[in-house]
């Protein structure tokens, strides 16, 4: 493996998720896609062929074998997070996980475990924390003075019955999905940990929630509120204090970054937050440090998911462990 020069990576899985990444690839000098690997040889030739991406591997364990992969990208169902990244990392290779890692905070200490052993960089794949707009955020929240109360929101419509969504088997559900976004996000504002987590699911069709509501107290007071679901479009992150308010209007994909503070609104310049996500992983790895979401914000989100689900299928609050 090289020291210097653009990171190797490789795509395991070809769902729709990753033509936003490879997006910001392709924007990116520290970032060549060099091969992609799917399930059967004729998928990932036809993934490649379209997206230029010049190595095609009938399999993902080929695609781990590929000496030419310094780092992966997973984006698997979610059921398979934790597996393809065990397997990345015993084959000597970097990861960049698609969120969220997992409801399980076993699995993630074991994973992080593992890559410290190894000196490899794992990191989950909350883009939205890349975009310059979170900094922005970050600068004003000291302003408003005791924070009271954050508020997130995070759904689209989803009609089609058999997307992977709505799989149980899978790992599904609009928590798993887009809450994990507010849930992202509220820790962020609150900067600290949830002590104690209250969640209501409205299960669909199938075995998963189509929405999720939550509740989750941070020690000091702060209480944030958070909607997912599957069932109506909306999105948002509001912060309200003593002193003030302030929300981003589309935090989670920054279509469009605005920022509005007491009722007046900014628009922010445009920004890939693929591009730079594999830009922060892709310097941790070469210059040999953390990249911005680590263990502890991985950690941070799997207990928290443990103890929403929790609450939702016993009807009590639930401490945050």
């Amino acid at each position: 493996m090289t020291s210097t020069g653009p990171v190797r990576w490789g795509i395991l899985g070809t769902g729709g998720i990753t033509a936003k990444l490879l997006g910001g690839a392709r924007r990116s000098p520290a970032v060549e896609v060099v091969a992609a690997g799917s399930r059967t040889p004729e998928t990932a030739q036809a993934y490649a062929a379209q997206n230029g991406i010049p190595t095609a591997h009938g399999s993902y364990e080929a695609l781990l074998a590929d000496p030419n992969v310094e780092a992966v990208y997973i984006a698997t169902p979610n059921s398979l997070h934790h597996p393809w990244t065990m397997r990345a990392l015993a084959a000597g290779k970097h990861v960049l996980c698609e969120k969220p890692y997992s409801s399980d905070p076993a699995e993630v200490q074991f994973a992080f475990d593992a890559a410290d052993a190894a000196g490899l960089v794992l990191s989950e794949a909350f883009m939205w924390r890349h975009h310059p707009q979170v900094a922005l955020l970050q600068s004003v929240v000291p302003e408003l003075g005791d924070i009271k109360t954050i508020r997130a929101t995070f759904s689209f419509v989803l009609e089609d019955a058999a997307n992977i969504r709505l799989s149980g088997e899978l790992d599904g559900g609009s928590l798993m999905d887009v809450g994990c976004y507010c849930i992202s996000g509220a820790r962020l504002v609150a900067g600290e940990e949830p002590e104690l987590a209250f969640g209501v699911s409205e299960a669909g069709g199938g075995a998963v929630d189509v929405r999720f509501t939550g509740i989750l107290r941070f020690p000091g007071g702060i209480v944030a509120e958070f909607t997912s679901g599957f069932t109506a479009d909306h999105r948002g992150l509001e912060v309200i204090g003593r002193a003030g308010s302030v929300r981003l209007t589309d935090p989670w994909q920054s279509n469009p970054a605005t920022i509005v503070r007491d009722g007046v609104e900014a628009r922010l310049d445009d920004a890939d937050p693929y591009q730079l996500e594999l830009e922060d992983v892709s310097r941790a790895i070469r210059e040999k440090r953390p990249p911005l979401l680590g263990r502890s914000d991985a950690l941070g989100q799997a207990r928290t998911i443990a103890a929403l689900r929790e609450s939702a299928r016993t009807g009590r609050a639930v401490t945050v462990q």
